[in-house]
């Protein structure tokens, strides 16, 4: 256990509170703190930043491209052909859907791709001048810097937690939702981020079904690509494919990561790849920008004013890992694996504990172990069990703060050392005897 006054007088100073507004960053940089001024280390559970070391095949790409030239030309807006290529073929080879190269546009990180895309959506629906479908649905918990943007964009917001509906259930919550008339998106990661919970072809096919039948868009948060591990998704070109919504409508959006699968975060390289009929899809109010098209906004407008493109020679060591990929010479998912097997661990140990799972199952079926899962402790609210793990030395998230309607916080598997693991272990036991 750390030393209690030191924790709260440094929680205090930072202003922290109940941990209520605190964001991931600033519980990171409270426990970068606590580590400076106890001397001891801080278990880091609470970022979802990849703590894997990237392939060589990235790194020999984008050097090679910088010692070609290419740091001196700007990129793009649209992504170099070579990318927009690579990513096409991808979706085609771990997917299984056709989206057209130009269709594949090169981001800053899923981020800027993320912000693109409400963007484009605030002005194709017109919300700037009174249109009524100003609302996007979020399948939560979520990624709360999603919800930000799109405060900050203008765009309203409405939540449902998946905790309580899935299956058919879900598709009738979602319809119920969608007959307003005022939703223009839905947007969910696959696998969740925080619960690990994976939607199944039927949702989905619901899901693409109700796009459809309501006009909206699908935005498809793939960050955690393929790593579903309970079943093997990492062969090019055959079945069993990531799951997609993507098979059921034209109406999506994927946010394709180099973060999570490819561990380049670092770098910030996204692919956000539009519908072939969404990127050419006229919208009346995109005329005032001298286009019309969804995805020539995107490119020409969005892409242009954010950042002029993505940072050339990244663009290339993406490449690089998605030609390898699909060639069959790198299975990218080799490496991340280990990510489950860290979950595994420190499920066990917090189980054994008297810690309980809050999303404990996928439509009945035991989760993966993964990126991220979500417990709960008995008679602690997730902003009480954040602040008291704090004290012990464990760094994690609140899941209210996520979308959440259910009391616990979210463990991420990414920083945790099979070196950590006696410590976790010690510091869990003593929490659960000081706190049973």
């Amino acid at each position: 256990m750390l030393d209690k006054t030191i924790v709260s007088e440094t929680i205090d100073s930072m202003g922290l509170g109940d941990f209520s507004q605190a964001t991931i960053r600033d519980i990171q940089t409270l426990s970068r703190q606590l580590e400076q001024k106890t001397g001891e280390p801080v278990i880091h559970l609470e970022m979802g930043v990849p703590g894997l070391q990237p392939s060589q095949i990235a790194l020999r790409a984008e050097q090679e491209a910088l010692s070609s030239g290419c740091a001196t030309q700007y990129p793009p807006n649209g992504g170099i052909p070579r990318i927009k290529k690579a990513a096409s073929e991808f979706v085609k080879a771990f997917i299984g859907v056709d989206i057209d190269p130009l269709c594949c546009v090169p981001t800053t990180g899923s981020m800027q791709g993320t912000f693109a895309t409400f963007t484009a959506l605030y002005h194709a629906m017109g919300v700037r001048v009174g249109g009524v479908k100003d609302t996007v649905l979020f399948i939560e918990p979520g990624f709360p810097v999603q919800n930000t943007q799109c405060d900050v964009i203008g765009l309203k917001q409405v939540g449902l937690d998946i905790h309580d509906y899935r299956g058919s259930d879900l598709i009738n919550k979602l319809e119920e939702l969608l007959s307003e008339g005022n939703i223009c998106s839905i947007v969910y990661s696959n696998p969740n981020n925080p619960s690990w919970v994976c939607f199944t072809e039927e949702e989905l096919e619901g899901i693409g079904s109700l796009a459809n039948k309501y006009d909206v868009i699908v935005l498809e948060d793939l960050a955690y690509f393929a790593m579903d591990f309970r079943r093997d998704l990492s062969h090019p070109y055959q079945a069993p494919y990531q799951a997609t919504v993507a098979r059921y409508t034209d109406n999506y959006v994927l946010w394709v990561s180099g973060s999570k699968a490819f561990s380049y975060a670092g770098q910030r390289i996204g692919v956000t790849c539009i519908s072939n009929v969404l990127y050419h899809r006229v919208y009346e109010p995109l005329k005032s920008f001298g286009v019309s098209t969804f995805g020539d906004f995107f490119t020409g407008r969005l892409m242009y004013t954010l950042s002029s493109g993505t940072t050339h020679s990244v663009q290339h060591a993406l490449s690089a890992l998605m030609e390898a990929a699909c060639d069959g010479s790198y299975n990218f998912l080799d490496d991340v694996k280990e990510y489950g097997r860290r979950a595994k661990f420190m499920k066990d140990v917090l189980l054994a504990c008297g810690f309980q799972l809050v999303y404990d199952n996928d439509m009945g079926n035991p989760l993966a172990d993964g990126f991220y899962f979500t417990v709960c402790y008995p008679g602690m609210t997730g902003l009480e069990l954040t602040r008291a793990l704090m004290y012990y030395g464990i760094a994690v998230f609140p899941l209210n703060t996520m979308g959440s309607t259910y009391e616990g916080v979210r463990i991420c598997t990414s920083f945790f050392s099979k070196e950590q693991q006696p410590l976790f272990k010690s510091r869990i036991e003593a929490f659960a005897s000081e706190n049973a």
